[in-house]
């Protein structure tokens, strides 16, 4: 990697939306936590409901920090949701199978002690999944200059 594209790296939209993120993920996987642990609400409602309310941070900062975006709020809101959607299914099914799949291994394991690791696990998978969606499809733009999107 040379020390342009580092740079790049570390000033662009990818810094912005790991800084967003720290705060999006405070903001969301708290309330995961505290859904599932303090109002012991089951798994898919408590990161579902984490995700929700991380997902609405995310999209007025993404929007406007992030990817400064000029699309419309009527046009990125249902490809925002959709990616949140898809990537929140993804992730946090796969990390649910996971810790499943462990605990048919230690069988002696906590249930609640593997959720929750799934619950972090499944957040890894979902930022990672939420960049790559929002920069090429939800706040694409097309560069005039250089006839591509960025």
């Amino acid at each position: 990697m040379t020390s342009t594209s580092l740079k790049s790296l570390l000033t662009g939209s990818f810094a912005r939306f790991l800084l967003v993120g720290v705060l999006n993920t405070l903001v969301g996987l708290s309330a995961s936590f505290a859904l599932f642990n303090l109002l012991n609400l089951n798994y898919w409602l408590s990161t579902f409901g984490g995700n929700t309310i991380g997902a609405v941070v995310s999209y007025l900062l993404n929007r406007t920090f992030t990817f400064r975006s000029k699309a419309s709020i009527g046009s990125s809101w249902w490809k925002f949701a959709l990616v949140i959607l898809i990537c929140y299914g993804f992730s946090y099914g796969i990390s649910w199978l996971l810790a499943e799949a462990i605990s048919s291994y230690l069988p002696n394991a906590s249930t609640n002690w593997l959720h929750n690791g799934a619950i972090l696990v499944g957040n890894g998978l979902y930022t990672i999944g939420n960049y790559i969606g929002h920069k090429y499809f939800t706040f694409r733009t097309h560069d005039s200059k250089k006839g591509r999107a960025s």
